[in-house]
């Protein structure tokens, strides 16, 4: 047993009976460093990571090896989950030392926290163009003896460049005075489309090649570019996207729920691991899909996949779980892949049928195992089976049945159940989408109890606005990272148009302003990703790439656009304006890697549509606004004249429920209904 015993990450604790003499990231080891003046090896993870387990298996219980890490090393077990800003910061060294990284992260630091070496997976024994861990340790254990004059400048020259890192795309200042008509141009919009296509696999969707992420922000900027410009390939190139997507193995056919990437071209073999973010950006998606072509299948996934989070991956109390392992019983995807022998003892005769709709075959489509996945649309199955679309449904809905049945009965992948702040407000936000384009009022209750349990279990003791970043077993610590607090305040505004309840745009200014006062860069333009005067961080880094989630800054960009207009302030618009204005060139160039900012710009271009719903039947009026797809959008409701909020002020009429439409601060003649004026909204 080892000194991460007492944590609560599962991925942590995974490794408390190692005997590596592990340690928490914290003072005790930061000290003892210093004391001993010893390097520390800081080996990063989580606990869906497959290849984590496999360094962990194959080094980490070695005693061996243990012995020589526990020599030389200060060891360190950090959960990337959980110290995301160390994860950055050691993440953005080790690539530029290699050009690669990944997890389990690996990285070599001074005793003062300075990184000089690192790398991701190494194997017990040199393989795969990789040397040995042995070799690797005693290396460096040898160089830092003798060699430490070279440590000290390598670890000198990579700080300088994690520093200098933190400028890139957001260096330009803008000339005052620029109109924003000027700064932001439809030939923009029209050249990031161009460059998102000139990436997209016109045949299976998707950007770029294997592995494949699902690419939310991308498909979600097509679908919102076709809105504005009537731009039928960008349409065709999402719902492609998305389709395939759906039919392919990274969707769970039985259970509902995607994984975290495909490891090929056609999405049939995914990295099984199912992370919450994930799930909760493809719903996001998949909500304004909906809105846009009222497929049921998307109408179907949502439902589908909302079912899985609330059976696996929420807690009692309303919180939502962090992610749910790639392997079981040690073997990554066993739980998820079926031979057909199996299949057929369980459906009789029935296993013909659905085992040439989801491509199972003797000989197995991934490792002589079976993924299932849909290689024909199922009208086209039905026809060419000479079938009823609804008989073909209804036989396969029941043998997914039979299937799931069986499946429970297995071994589960490992739950890290830990509730990230962060996280949970991207599902929050999902839900919110979901109740808008499905109106299915449990989805608006789920959202609700889930911002409850953050308010009530992960805010600072007498603090109003300061929460921490992870809860579990009770527990909530580490001070809340900036992509915490600008995802709460999109939830909190997602919340507000589907209740109609305005305390929650109040607390989300509240929250902005926090933000503001504690996050803000020296030039009040951009916003740091750690809170200011914390000490244990050598860089802070400002982090604006839309990754697996999305940029803290772009989203705070949004957040501030929107409720500068809510509670007109003009100097939040000014500093959004500001903040996307010195990135936009980068954004044009690179818009698969800034996807969030592309949207922004988009807006900004098409600009927004005001909408203030005032009267008795407020609420019934603002569902029948989720009805349309209007992305570009401000949606308030109340029965009354709200004090502090100008669109909702002065509006009320007795006994009249109106519907004001308004932009730039002005407004036409209020209507009763909103199809009265949705030509001009759209």
């Amino acid at each position: 047993m080892n000194k991460l015993a007492g944590e609560t990450s599962p991925y942590l604790l995974q490794h408390a009976h190692n005997p590596v003499d592990w340690y928490p990231w914290g003072e005790e080891a930061l000290q003892r460093a210093l004391q001993e003046n010893k390097p520390m090896l800081v080996s990063i993870g989580y606990a869906a990571c497959h290849w984590c387990h496999v360094m962990e298996r194959e080094s980490f219980e070695d005693a061996d090896t243990a012995g020589i890490m526990n020599k030389h090393f200060i060891n360190i077990k950090i959960d990337r989950e959980e110290r995301p800003d160390l994860d950055h910061i050691y993440m953005d060294a080790v690539q530029a030392m290699t050009g690669a990284g990944g997890w389990p992260l690996n990285v070599f630091l001074t005793p003062d926290k300075r990184p000089f070496y690192g790398g991701t997976y190494f194997p017990p024994v040199k393989a795969f163009n990789r040397p040995s861990w042995k070799d690797v340790l005693l290396s460096l254990a040898q160089a830092f003896k003798e060699r430490r004059e070279d440590i000290e400048q390598q670890a000198n020259t990579l700080t300088t460049h994690l520093a200098q890192a933190n400028q890139f795309g957001t260096q330009t200042a803008l000339l005052p005075g620029i109109p924003k008509e000027e700064l932001f141009t439809r030939e923009q919009c029209d050249t990031i489309f161009n460059n998102i296509l000139t990436q997209a696999d016109k045949t299976w969707g998707g950007f770029g090649r294997a592995p494949k992420f699902p690419g939310t922000f991308t498909i979600q900027y097509l679908l919102r570019y076709h809105f504005s410009f009537q731009a039928p390939a960008a349409l065709e190139q999402a719902l492609l996207s998305l389709d395939k997507m759906l039919q392919g193995g990274i969707y769970d056919q039985l259970g509902g729920g995607f994984a975290r990437y495909s490891t090929d071209e056609k999405w049939l073999a995914p990295h099984f691991e199912k992370m919450l973010y994930d799930n909760a950006l493809l719903i996001d998606t998949l909500c304004e899909a909906y809105q846009l072509t009222r497929n049921n299948t998307y109408a179907n996934t949502i439902t589908h996949t909302l079912e899985f989070i609330e059976r696996e991956m929420t807690d009692t109390q309303g919180g939502f779980y962090a992610a749910l392992d790639a392997d079981s019983e040690g073997v990554e995807g066993k739980f998820y892949v079926w031979s057909k022998a199996e299949i057929e003892g369980v459906l009789g005769e029935k296993a013909a049928l659905f085992c040439e709709f989801y491509d199972v075959t003797e000989e197995g489509n991934w490792e002589e195992e079976n993924i299932l996945w849909i290689r024909q649309p199922l009208a086209a199955f039905a026809a060419e089976k000479g079938m009823e679309e609804a008989a073909l449904q209804a036989s396969l809905a029941e043998s997914r049945r039979q299937l799931m049945e069986v499946r429970d009965r297995r071994i589960r992948p490992g739950l890290d159940d830990k509730i990230l702040l962060g996280w949970n407000a991207l599902m929050i936000n999902a839900y919110c989408k979901a109740y808008a384009a499905l109106g299915n009022a449990h989805y608006l209750e789920v959202a609700t109890r889930a911002v409850d349990f953050l308010w009530e279990n992960m805010r600072q003791p007498d603090h109003d606005t300061a929460f921490y970043h992870t809860y579990k077993a009770g527990t909530a610590k580490y001070p809340a990272f900036l992509d915490d607090y600008a995802c709460l305040i999109r939830a909190l505004i997602a919340l507000q148009e589907v209740s109609g309840n305005p305390e929650w745009l109040n607390r989300a200014r509240q929250l902005t302003e926090f933000v503001i006062a504690h996050f803000s860069d020296e030039t009040g333009t951009y916003f740091y990703y750690t809170i200011q005067d914390q000490q244990d961080v050598i860089v802070r880094k400002k982090e604006i790439y839309d990754g697996a989630v999305p940029s803290g800054n772009a989203l705070m960009a949004a957040n501030l656009r929107y409720l500068a207009l809510v509670f007109d302030h003009r100097d939040w618009t000014n500093r959004a304006v500001d903040m996307l204005g010195r990135l936009a060139q980068t954004v044009v160039r690179y818009p698969t890697s800034f996807g969030i900012w592309a949207a922004e710009l988009l807006q900004w271009v098409k600009g927004t549509k005001e909408l203030a719903i005032v009267g008795p039947e407020f609420r019934a009026r603002m569902q029948e606004v989720h009805e349309h797809y209007i992305p570009f959008k401000v949606l308030l409701g109340a029965e009354s004249s709200q004090p502090g909020m100008p669109l909702l002020q002065d509006r009320e009429q007795p006994g009249k429920t109106l519907v004001y439409l308004c932009e730039d601060y002005h407004c036409i003649k209020p209507v009763f209904y909103i199809k009265e004026i949705i030509n001009l909204i759209k």
